[in-house]
């Protein structure tokens, strides 16, 4: 690090573990000396606090750790506690030279690029919104544990030669869920056919023809249990929705303002906020904000020859949220919807690049969904 002026005169690089955080302190004395000092921490809340009133008393101005798994959010929550300046780093940038690799190196590379202002912190939202991500996150595993369920309901359905799926739009829809349930209980099929509503009355026949199946009592078995666990899942997720909404109070001004966006409704605009938060200042630019999201083409050229284009790795959660958004826009009526109806047909190869696929391929319709 020859001909470098630090920038920093008390730093600590921490290799963070499970159960384990290897730190390694480098200060800076006024007369030019290094002293350098590397200890080592378990991973329990009493060896955080000690980590953490070491580093205080050594009055270090900054605090670089990578961003292993989810290990380091809990150290980071209490550095943040105590008011020590802490930065999270990806840990491609932060790579050690080959055949040196132990914890105490690692810790020390991280400690020596920090001196010298040679890495960048990564985003990292403020507690509120770190602790309302855990229940953003969970809404989704629920949400596809739903579409898992739904799917599982179509096969067992196929299985016993009900072919419902094929006549209704929404097999989960109120018409279609009142049958299933008719379906369990062994009601007949002129039953069955009472419960349709809406213009699924004028498809009598084709609900007849889907309906006459042989359900098994085991059939039914597993239906029921899914059907109950569906049930259960969207109880859970409406639970979820409204604590979301609640929560969104401090931020009412950017989630109103994201409302006005087409195809972004109230939980997709929690659901971003939660990501990105309410300063984009932290981001520098929209583009840099899509480059961070993975919603950009890559930059790759050497010698004067572009080569792939293909995006990078980014948060692959607000990458799903904004797929979705941009599902329901062009089905909206704005200018969004219009700008994209021009270049569906024109430009399919720009789609693909942010890893889109062919949803019809005979229209050349594309439909943006996350990889």
């Amino acid at each position: 690090m020859e001909g470098l002026s630090p920038l920093y005169r008390r730093v600590a690089g921490i290799d963070v573990h499970k159960m384990l955080h290897v730190v390694t302190l480098i200060i800076e004395a006024p007369d030019g000396t290094i002293k350098q000092q590397s200890r080592e921490f378990g991973g329990f809340k009493r060896d955080c606090c000690a980590l953490t009133t070491w580093l205080l008393e050594s009055n270090v101005e900054l605090v670089v750790m990578e961003s292993t798994g989810i290990y380091w959010k809990s150290l980071y929550a209490h550095l943040e506690r105590a008011g020590i300046q802490a930065w999270v780093v990806n840990a491609h940038f932060v790579k050690h030279v080959p055949g040196r690799k132990t914890d105490m190196n690692d810790s020390q590379w991280l400690a020596v690029l920090a001196r010298f202002g040679l890495v960048r912190g990564s985003f990292i939202p403020p507690q509120d919104l770190r602790e309302l991500r855990l229940v953003s996150r969970y809404r989704r595993k629920l949400t596809a544990m739903r579409a898992s369920e739904i799917n599982r309901l179509h096969k067992i359905l196929d299985d016993g030669g009900i072919k419902l799926g094929g006549v209704v739009s929404d097999i989960n829809g109120l018409s279609a869920r009142a049958m299933v349930t008719g379906l369990i209980e062994g009601r007949s099929i002129t039953a069955l056919l009472d419960m349709a509503r809406g213009r699924l009355k004028l498809r009598r026949d084709d609900l007849q023809a889907a309906l006459d199946g042989e359900l098994s009592a085991r059939h039914r078995l597993v239906l029921e249990h899914i059907h109950e666990h569906i049930e259960i899942l969207e109880h859970s997720l409406a639970e979820l929705d409204a604590y979301i909404l609640a929560a969104m109070a401090p931020y009412q001004w950017a989630h109103r303002l994201l409302q006005t966006i087409p195809g972004i409704d109230q939980i997709a605009s929690a659901l971003i906020l939660i990501e990105i938060g309410d300063d984009m200042t932290r981001f520098g630019s929209p583009e840099r904000l899509a480059a961070w999201a993975a919603l950009c083409p890559g930059n790759n050229e050497s010698a004067g020859k572009r080569k792939s284009a293909r995006i990078g790795k980014g948060s692959s959660v607000i990458r799903y949220i904004m797929c979705e958004c941009a599902n329901s826009a062009w089905k909206t009526k704005s200018s969004l919807a219009a700008k994209y109806r021009s270049l569906m047909v024109a430009s399919p190869l720009n789609c693909q690049a942010l890893g889109c696929s062919f949803s019809n391929s005979s229209s050349a319709t594309l439909t943006c969904c996350p990889s």
